[in-house]
């Protein structure tokens, strides 16, 4: 409840404009147009049906549009209401019966206990082409589908203050990703370095010669080395900005409120790419060894970035916060006293002596999941909260948060996997509760109970992480078997298997 009067007040006062659009491609569908040249798939699972209550017109379109849960869930009516049950909280995977998701993955889902009104939770599993935008020649390209390029795509998206956020990049973050690269399909077939430049077309704005405009190359010793990994992390990154300029330019016309977190894998040409923006975390569990693919960012974690904007432009605390850190809120009675303190440079600790300023809130506050950035939000990166606003003030909070994921590269080719060497996708609702080494010690004790070459092994996986981190109801709430209290939150888990028999079709 207080998420959403927050975000209705966020709504009400909202007065930020959206940042510079980036020049939008003609390819790229906007959010409520249908994919171009992507295969025929099943609609997302409809919404369900509003309840016989006395609310609002508004509002019962609010909560058609807002309640929908992944395709390939393939959800009856029946299905859906039981998916949105926050008593019996039924865990939900992909039918048995219908077509499996690539590379046999295995996915789970239940919702919250209470927290929020749906599930915010989304998740999308896709295989896309990807067909040449030029050559690098500059000559136009022949459409080919022999010359293109397919990625597998798995996305996971933890929303908050709403779940349109994160319903809106599962649908369209992996086109953005097809768009940034289109330029470089050629580029990536060529075992030669990638070019320094594309050339322009022909009466382009830029086109004309500008080599008079070129400094003494004395300056330059050698060129600088650009892999074609690196080639391909710049395209999430840039998928991910392009991505939350859209919610920034649509958040009005199509209600875009609240924000997500997101989880992304991408493979391509043998390499597998995790992208993470936000809390959510995935781990290789390879021969019983866990290689961590990504760390989350929250307060804590980004605090040094955080305070140096603060440091840097002090007017976007808003004489309501300092971008100082200490270690509990500074009273007036102190004064003129020396309190420990650190600011955007130190690691450690160091006295100073508290002045008039120092009294203002700070700017990251709390520790663990009670850690906040400006007294209002747990995380620092991830996709939309462009309304989301101080409570009870006019501050902006979206120019600390970064759309920008930290993308980390698992080379497949360097090593012979076994089936049941995995990388697993969780959202925080499985990781509040569970550890990397019992996520792993559930990987052991699930796939070592089925066949290698059995294709459900890893949505039993699944499964079973949710369900570990959901615990069992009894009068106390949702508790796990040693008695401590289970996740409350919505949790998603994908399993992707890495090795074995069919993995790879």
């Amino acid at each position: 409840m207080l998420n959403r009067v927050r975000s209705a007040v966020a709504h009400l006062v909202s007065s930020g404009g959206a940042p510079p659009p980036r020049p939008k491609s003609p390819d790229l569908p906007n959010s409520t147009s249908a994919p171009p040249a992507d295969p025929p798939q099943a609609p997302r699972s409809p919404p369900a049906r509003a309840g016989s209550g006395s609310a609002a017109p508004a509002r019962t379109v609010e909560s058609r549009a807002s309640f929908c849960r992944p395709t390939f869930l393939q959800l009856s009516p029946g299905g859906l209401r039981r998916a949105d049950d926050h008593a019996g909280r039924a865990v939900q995977s992909p039918p048995d019966t219908g077509r499996r998701l690539p590379w046999s993955t295995g996915y789970a889902e239940v919702i919250n206990s209470g927290k929020s009104r749906h599930n915010e939770d989304q998740a999308c599993c896709e295989v896309v082409y990807v067909e040449g935008r030029r050559s690098v020649s500059g000559a136009p390209r022949e459409p080919s589908r022999g010359q293109g390029l397919c990625f597998y795509y798995w996305g996971l998206f933890d929303g908050h203050a709403g779940g349109r956020a994160a319903e809106m990049a599962s649908r369209l973050l992996h086109r953005h990703i097809r768009e940034q690269l289109k330029d470089l399909v050629e580029i990536l077939q060529d075992p030669s370095p990638p070019p320094l430049c594309l050339p322009s077309t022909p009466g382009a704005p830029g086109s004309s010669d500008s080599s008079h405009l070129v400094g003494p190359q004395s300056c330059w010793s050698s060129q600088k080395e650009v892999t074609h990994e690196s080639l391909v992390v710049g395209a999430i990154e840039n998928a991910f900005q392009f991505m939350d300029e859209q919610m920034a330019r649509e958040r009005h016309g199509h209600q875009v409120e609240g924000g997500c977190c997101a989880l992304v894998v991408v493979y391509l040409l043998g390499k597998v790419y995790v992208a993470n923006a936000g809390d959510s975390r995935a781990i290789i569990v390879r021969n019983g060894e866990i290689i961590p693919m990504s760390r989350e960012f929250t307060p804590e974690t980004e605090r040094q970035r955080l305070q140096m904007l603060g440091f840097l432009k002090p007017e976007l605390l808003g004489g309501e916060f300092t971008h100082l850190e200490f270690p509990r809120r500074v009273q007036p009675k102190e004064l003129g006293q020396r309190m420990l303190y650190r600011d955007q440079n130190m690691t450690g600790w160091a006295y100073k002596k508290i002045e008039l300023e120092d009294l203002r809130f700070p700017l990251v506050c709390g520790e663990g999941k009670k850690a906040r950035m400006m007294a209002t939000i747990g995380v620092t990166r991830g996709l939309g909260d462009h309304n989301l606003r101080v409570c009870s003030s006019t501050l902006p909070i979206k120019p600390f948060l970064s759309s920008f994921p930290e993308v980390r590269v698992y080379d497949l080719t360097q090593y012979e996997h076994c089936p049941d060497d995995v990388l697993v996708l969780g959202t925080d609702g499985l990781w509040d509760v569970t550890s990397d080494c019992e996520v792993a010690a559930t990987v052991d004790r699930v796939l070592s109970a089925y066949e290698p070459n059995d294709p459900s092994r890893y949505t039993a996986l699944a499964q079973a992480l949710v369900l570990g981190a959901r615990g069992t109801p009894r009068d106390r709430g949702w508790r796990l078997p040693n008695n401590k209290l289970g996740s409350g939150d919505d949790i998603s888990v994908f399993v992707i298997p890495l090795g074995g028999p069919g993995s790879y079709s």
